[in-house]
């Protein structure tokens, strides 16, 4: 069974018909007006990009006014197992919605992005190498790769990645990026990483910069 997610649309800034899609994938306990706002820095560099934002498919307990792509064992109890589940059934959801706005918008995989937050960085590791054909690209701020010792032998596709983490996260812990960086390369990604001094559990502007650079970089017409 797939669930449908809820989503904001932003349209390009030129007003013309899109050339390339952005995704957010927002945090856990967040939803997706939490990462929308970034186009409005991002949209007038990538002027005919259209940015979608949706909502991950469940309540999440922590926060009753915000969305979870999965159960986090040590934040909100469940095992592992249930968070694994969670993770295959989000994985589902996802990628439905991202068929969906590549057939709604005439696009083709290669221009498609996506940009993850945290968990949203999580499930965006985890399923963009799995998907049928390469995406242009993953930005993924403040993650982690899940399952590191399943990636090289179950990619399917392999999509450039730019990794960007906080020096004083105190959420995920800034260990997550080379661990990520390493199991990447190794599966044979390109892979780019950045790490932002002084910085939380958040996006800096200097991790936003180089997302724009990227960003601009591999979708078409970005450049």
């Amino acid at each position: 069974m797939t669930r449908k997610l809820k989503s904001e649309r932003r349209g390009p800034v030129s007003g013309g018909a899109p050339r390339s899609a952005v995704v957010f994938v927002h945090g856990y306990g967040a939803d997706g007006a939490d990462l929308l706002g970034l186009a409005d820095p991002l949209g007038p560099h990538l002027p005919d990009t259209v940015f979608f934002s949706p909502d991950a498919p469940e309540r999440c307990p922590g926060n009753p006014f915000g969305f979870q792509w999965f159960p986090i064992p040590w934040l909100d109890g469940s095992s592992e197992e249930q968070a694994l589940a969670g993770l295959a059934q989000a994985s589902i959801d996802l990628n439905a919605f991202l068929d969906g706005v590549l057939a709604d918008e005439g696009l083709a995989p290669e221009a498609l992005a996506l940009v993850g937050f945290s968990q949203g960085t999580m499930i965006s590791l985890h399923v963009t190498p799995r998907r049928p054909a390469p995406l242009a690209g993953l930005v993924g701020f403040s993650g982690r790769l899940m399952q590191p010792e399943r990636l090289a032998a179950e990619t399917v596709s392999r999509l450039p990645v730019l990794l960007i983490h906080g020096d004083q996260d105190e959420v995920v812990p800034p260990a997550s990026l080379p661990e990520a960086a390493d199991a990447l390369v190794a599966a044979g990604f390109e892979t780019y990483s950045h790490v932002s001094k002084g910085t939380g559990h958040g996006i800096a502007h200097d991790g936003l910069s180089l997302a724009l650079s990227f960003l601009r970089e591999k979708l078409p017409g970005g450049g």
